[in-house]
């Protein structure tokens, strides 16, 4: 058998099998990839092999079997790496990389354990392609080449990997018309597109984006401009303005989801705190709130909070557009005459937030180097917590009044660990030990709030402040919807997805006498607009996409960054419509009409960032300004 002369493109057919079959299994195993239908699972398993016969063919035009050898093995390891990092990327973000993401490279010093507790050693398996083709080099003998065969045989080879492309983007596009045009998720167009076309893909997204900055002009804003002047509403006048002249204090609670207040874990109470202020006469709770960050994660939700602009799709605005132009919710503040300062016990270049914050108008950055981290103060990410704010609330202390201080906590981040002394619940009982680590430290983020609310009333400052938390992102993602489900007592289904992107918002106003839980349907991107309307700061002529949640006139409307929706009537999740309340299928058109606006508004903020449109803006007036302007 290993003496016996094999056909001269067995080392490229064995190349192109092995890659396409394994990551085809990867599909199924490394990722949540829903298939709804034979002809979605058949897109799956054929659309891997267009690019792998262009890319592998190649080797074609290599005239000596060793060279040949070489290329396909530098091809499969290229391939096997891309496949494994968007798998080490997946158990993390639940995501896909974009080429913004590749170049985030800062951050990659910080990610520590978290990224380590993403690696397993079965992990070699997706680099068996590569050793397969090994060991073909190896032991198997190719006949001798007929040159006067090689060019024909070429031709047909190419043709035959453009009918398959041709077959694969037909077959997506009756499964999903308009896919390249009208589509924010990614996992859509990895399970139409195939992993690699799809980052084909990508980088001509990402490479149009670049150059429409250099091409924007003034006139690019006219249809934004006229589309957020139609849709903005009026403050509520019950509200506007009810804390004037206090200090703002909005605090980041790290991962925190709303399936943990006012619930309990194996009969033990995850959040008695956040309990404790849903129904405390000063503050107003938001349920019905959701997170708007895409790959961004927690700066996404700093960028929807200053901005009231949606994140972009494919990667985070802190690190590819951190010298655009802003008009800042601090910028705001600013210009009222208030001290602004964000406090993060983390590296200042983490985020790239050094330079954003510049942008955004933040006079002063607290960072790792403001604190001073004693033995048993720090875990996971870095600083816990409850020493982190009452170092924060010392450093307010010392501030000129009024200011603006956001407070960013690390504690509750994946993959949650904690020390033993910290852990004041039990673990939950899953398959999933990140759940169940989870509950954990939601419940010491909890506690940790509760020592907050004490260092300020002792510090002198809780009478004079409003305090604004919310949840910056999810913290459980999909890869643990088995052990969601037994936590939940019920099936994951995209409509339930949909409902864990809900992260608490309190506003809590001490004296105000006005605490409630307001069931309205808001997110993130309204955080601006309901904050500034509060402390009596006019924001009419600001180019913002979020409402004032308090305002009688708005719509209830959460628009995902992914391209997702809830409306008080309806859920759309999954490419399927569903009623709001009960969690029903219904008929597709009633979500068509939200879904062209949900398209309209990511669409129009995606251009106002890519070309750094608010440069030909004048925030004061409302007023488009030319280029000489």
């Amino acid at each position: 058998m290993l003496n016996k002369k094999w056909p001269k493109h067995t080392i490229l057919a064995i190349a192109i099998i092995a890659t396409w079959f394994k990551t085809y299994i990867t599909y199924q195993t490394g990722f949540s990839i829903t298939i709804d239908n034979v002809m979605q699972e058949a897109i799956l398993f054929l659309s891997p092999l267009s690019l792998l016969l262009f890319l592998y063919g190649l080797s074609l035009f290599f005239k000596k079997q060793k060279n040949k050898n070489r290329y396909l093995l530098l091809m499969t390891l290229v391939t096997s790496i891309i496949l494994y990092g968007n798998v080490a990327f997946y158990r993390f973000f639940s995501d896909f990389i974009t080429l913004p993401v590749l170049f985030q490279t800062d951050n990659f010093g910080d990610l520590g354990s978290s990224a380590a507790a993403t690696i397993y050693p079965a992990d070699l398996l997706y680099f068996s392609d590569f050793i397969l083709l090994l060991a073909a080099v190896k032991f198997i003998k190719i006949q001798e080449d007929n040159k006067e065969s090689r060019s024909s045989h070429r031709r047909a080879y190419f043709v035959l990997s453009g009918a398959v492309l041709f077959l694969n983007l037909g077959l997506a596009e009756a499964e999903r018309p308009q896919l390249l045009t009208r589509s924010f998720d990614r996992e859509m167009l990895v399970k139409n597109l195939g992993m690699y076309n799809y980052h084909l893909y990508d980088i001509y997204v990402q490479s149009r984006s670049q150059a429409q900055r250099a091409f924007a002009d003034g006139s690019e804003l006219t249809d934004v401009h006229n589309y957020v002047r139609a849709n903005r509403v009026e403050p509520s006048e019950e509200m506007f303005g009810i804390a004037e002249g206090k200090n703002l204090i909005v605090v980041t609670l790290e991962s925190m989801q709303s399936f943990t207040i006012n619930e309990q874990m194996n009969g033990q109470t995850i959040t008695p705190f956040l309990n404790e202020l849903t129904e405390d006469e000063d503050t107003v709770y938001f349920p019905n709130f959701y997170h708007q960050t895409g790959l961004g994660k927690t700066s996404d939700s700093e960028f929807l909070l200053e901005n009231s602009l949606y994140p972009l799709s494919g990667g985070a605005v802190f690190f590819t557009h951190g010298g655009n132009t802003y008009n800042s919710m601090a910028e705001k503040l600013g210009n009222q005459a208030y001290a602004t300062n964000v406090q993060h016990a983390n590296n200042k270049s983490f985020w790239n937030r050094d330079m954003m914050y510049e942008s955004l108008g933040i006079d002063e950055f607290l960072d790792i180097q403001s604190y001073s981290v004693g033995e048993g103060q720090s875990v996971n990410w870095g600083m816990k917590d409850i020493p982190f704010f009452e170092q924060s609330v010392a450093h307010m202390a010392e501030m000129p009044q009024p200011f603006y201080s956001r407070l960013i906590t690390l504690t509750n981040h994946y993959p949650f660990t904690l020390d033993e002394e910290d852990k004041l619940i039990d673990e939950f009982d899953s398959n999933s030990g990140t759940l169940n680590r989870f509950f954990q430290t939601s419940r010491y983020l909890d506690e940790a709030v509760k020592e907050l609310f004490d260092d300020l009333k002792e510090q002198g400052l809780y009478e004079n402040s409003i305090i604004v938390m919310y949840g910056d992102h999810y913290g459980i993602s999909e890869n643990h919807n088995e052990a969601m489900s037994q936590y939940l007592g019920k099936e994951i289904t995209p409509y339930e997805s949909a409902q864990l992107q809900r992260v608490p918002f309190f506003v809590h106003i001490p004296g105000s006498g006005k605490g409630h839980v307001n069931e309205e349907i808001g997110g993130q991107i309204d955080m601006r607009p309901t904050i500034l309307n509060l402390m009596g700061v006019e924001s009419d002529t600001d180019m913002q996409f979020g409402s004032d949640l308090f305002s009688e006139e708005r719509d209830e409307f959460a628009i995902f960054r992914d391209g997702r929706f809830v409306t008080d009537d309806y859920v759309y999740a999954g490419s399927t419509c569903y009623e709001n309340r009960s969690g029903q299928l219904v008929d597709q058109e009633l979500c068509a009409p939200f879904a062209d606006q949900a398209l309209t508004e990511l669409n129009y903020s995606e251009r106002v960032i890519n070309g750094d449109l608010l440069r030909f803006y004048d925030e004061e007036t409302g007023q488009l300004l030319d280029a000489d302007q």
